[in-house]
């Protein structure tokens, strides 16, 4: 018979109970010491989440930032928190956890409920969900969830159950999700990142239709939602979610939760957030390295997508024309955005009237900003208001993107006897590039506005691109901006002439 095991025990102790018993007794209260450490070692993994990485990932590592995250989502398993919007600098580790280790310890603990886990693609989402799989699958899981096992039939990488009756499911943005329910669901990087830095923002529209309207739609009562990427535009997922809970008495209210790269930015404190994986002086030589699109650097890295730092036209180059007139002007530009597809009627149509002028007391030419239209039109009123505008001001030239939405009118004013030259942006001439292409104008102080309300408002919104809410304003701009550079109207005072004397060489002679 075993001897008595004190409550309390202490390695001196241990070594006295086993040095006055049998060398078989000694074995036999070994191994039961054993198996009473195991079993507290699983039920630390079963109750902390960070417990259960350590313990199947020995080589993880934890930066604070990650053991922060990894608190929240145990906040929300405990139903601590039901919404939270997680924003983190990429390569930070935050799918890793959040895709593969959450969804295997949340059904660990709740093996009877259902997990839907959205990537921005179908290829990567089934990727996560095969690594889950696999996860569930080893021995080290099963000694701590040993409840929690797949069912046998459970072919598909992207969807399995449990024998429990759970369910995984992994899906890409705008799949279907008919038939679905969820007790957690998980958007992890639901964002493309090639359209946005192509200054593309419909995806972001879509994914937001896709999340609200059908995700969302798939949670039980009481489920909970973590949504967590990168910070891109004001209108990403979770600029529009934190919107939504500002704005709507009553609905879901998401938790925002920021971890830049770079902390103290700007300060002699500035550190890291992750200093074992990266340094400092890494991360301040990214920051170097983008200098060019440092609004991707405000977005990416430091989750702060309207820094004013991160604009390509910066505020401190706007001038104002403050006397009541406008000055007499020599050419006047006329720019249309339009939005007249059934998908655009939320977006705003905008028309821009620009005038070129010669300031007097430098002799320089110059732009200003004469007149703003901007509203929700149907296409019957905004041909109204095109020619209400073209009769008013008798532009010299106007100017109308030639997409979809935009054709219909360039048809309908030429019709009218109206030239309107058509603009069909080419290959490296998206939004960012075209903002880029006249921001020299800017910079050199040769772009004035009117000092109105609604003028402010155009700047305001001008100032926040590529990572504000809208952009209808910047397009039409761009369009005149650039129609009044290329047509040769307006030589900036930072110009580079050739006033060189050019002559031919001759050819050397040969014999």
């Amino acid at each position: 018979m075993l001897p008595q095991i004190p409550q309390i025990l202490d390695k001196t102790t241990v070594e006295k109970v086993i040095k006055s018993t049998s060398k078989e007794e000694a074995a036999e209260l070994l191994a039961m010491m054993d198996i009473l450490e195991e079993r507290k070692r699983a039920h630390l993994c079963q109750n902390d989440f960070l417990a259960f990485i350590a313990a199947i990932d020995p080589n993880y590592k934890f930066g604070t930032h990650l053991k922060r995250l990894g608190g929240l989502l145990m906040d929300v398993e405990m139903g601590l928190k039901e919404r939270i919007a997680v924003s983190m600098a990429p390569r930070m580790g935050k799918s890793q956890m959040i895709s593969i280790y959450y969804p295997a310890w949340y059904l660990g603990r709740h093996p009877e409920h259902k997990v839907i886990v959205a990537s921005h693609t179908a290829d990567l989402a089934v990727v996560m969900a095969r690594k889950v799989r696999n996860l569930i699958n080893t021995p080290e899981y099963q000694k701590i969830f040993p409840s929690t096992r797949i069912a046998a039939d459970a072919k598909a990488a992207a969807q399995w159950n449990t024998t429990a009756g759970g369910e995984y499911f992994s899906i890409g943005v705008g799949g279907a999700l008919a038939g679905r329910g969820a007790h957690l669901i998980i958007a992890d990087d639901p964002l493309s990142e090639q359209d946005i830095k192509a200054g593309n923002t419909t995806s972001l529209d879509s994914t937001y239709e896709w999340f609200t309207a059908g995700l969302r739609t798939r949670l039980m009562p009481e489920g909970k939602i973590c949504v967590l990427h990168t910070r891109w535009h004001q209108r990403d997922l979770i600029g529009r979610l934190l919107k939504d809970s500002a704005q709507n008495e009553g609905g879901d209210i998401y938790e925002p939760f920021e971890f830049p790269a770079i902390l103290y930015e700007h300060t002699d404190h500035e550190k890291s957030i992750w200093p074992e994986q990266w340094s400092l002086e890494s991360l301040q030589q990214t920051r170097a390295s983008m200098h060019h699109i440092m609004w991707q650097w405000y977005a990416q890295y430091q989750q702060n997508p309207t820094a004013a730092e991160a604009a390509i036209i910066k505020r401190d180059w706007i001038k104002w024309w403050t006397k009541d007139d406008p000055p007499k002007v020599q050419f006047i530009v006329q720019a249309y955005d339009t939005a007249l597809t059934t998908k655009q009627r939320s977006d705003f149509s905008v028309c821009h009237t620009w005038g070129v002028w010669i300031n007097e007391d430098d002799g320089k030419t110059n732009v200003i900003l004469l007149n703003r239209v901007k509203g929700k039109y149907e296409f019957p009123e905004l041909k109204v208001m095109a020619h209400e505008q073209y009769e008013e001001w008798e532009p010299d030239s106007v100017v109308v993107e030639a997409k979809a939405s935009g054709q219909p009118l360039i048809d309908e004013m030429r019709r009218s006897g109206i030239f309107v030259q058509d603009f069909a942006p080419g290959k490296g001439q998206d939004k960012i590039a075209r903002v880029n292409a006249v921001s020299d104008m800017f910079a050199a102080g040769h772009v004035w506005f009117p000092e109105t309300a609604w003028a402010a408002a155009t700047v305001e919104e001008i100032l926040a691109f590529p990572a504000g809410e809208h952009d209808d304003e910047v397009d039409a701009m761009t369009l005149a901006l650039m129609r009044i550079r290329k047509g040769g109207l307006l030589d900036l005072s930072t110009d580079k002439h050739d006033t060189e004397p050019f002559y031919v060489g001759r050819r050397p002679a040969y014999y």
